[in-house]
């Protein structure tokens, strides 16, 4: 099982990323972090990194439900979506699947909810 699922497209970086946000809007989901590595890594480590975004979303309605299943799994939140440019300039968008990254949690509630959250990952993606 991957641990993501993704699509590549061809627009603009940064239209990339406010598609992938407008798309997460209409499935419920809001960003709560936005990290340039790009620019991270060029101010604390002087090195250059192409274009890569990682956008923290959360729905949350399925965030209480999750928490209220198993009360720990706030480490494993927000769902975290990734926008990098590609060496051939198109733009790469992967979001992270739920279910692998719940699979180690013995957990049937929180497998349903996490379910639910890939069906509407997943439509993101495809939404592009």
């Amino acid at each position: 099982m991957s641990y993501y699922f993704s699509k590549t497209v061809d627009m603009s970086f940064e239209k990339a990323i406010s598609r992938v946000i407008e798309e997460l809007k209409k499935e419920g989901f809001g960003i709560l972090t936005e990290i340039d590595v790009k620019e991270t890594l060029k101010r604390k480590m002087d090195v250059d990194f192409p274009d890569y975004t990682i956008l923290g979303a959360c729905n949350p309605p399925f965030a209480y439900r999750a928490l209220q299943a198993e009360p720990k799994i706030g480490t494993m939140l927000p769902c975290n979506i990734v926008v990098q440019k590609l060496d051939d300039g198109k733009i790469d968008v992967s979001a992270v699947d739920p279910l692998a990254s719940m699979q180690a949690i013995q957990n049937s509630e929180l497998q349903a909810i996490a379910e639910e959250i890939q069906l509407k990952l997943k439509k993101v993606i495809e939404q592009l």
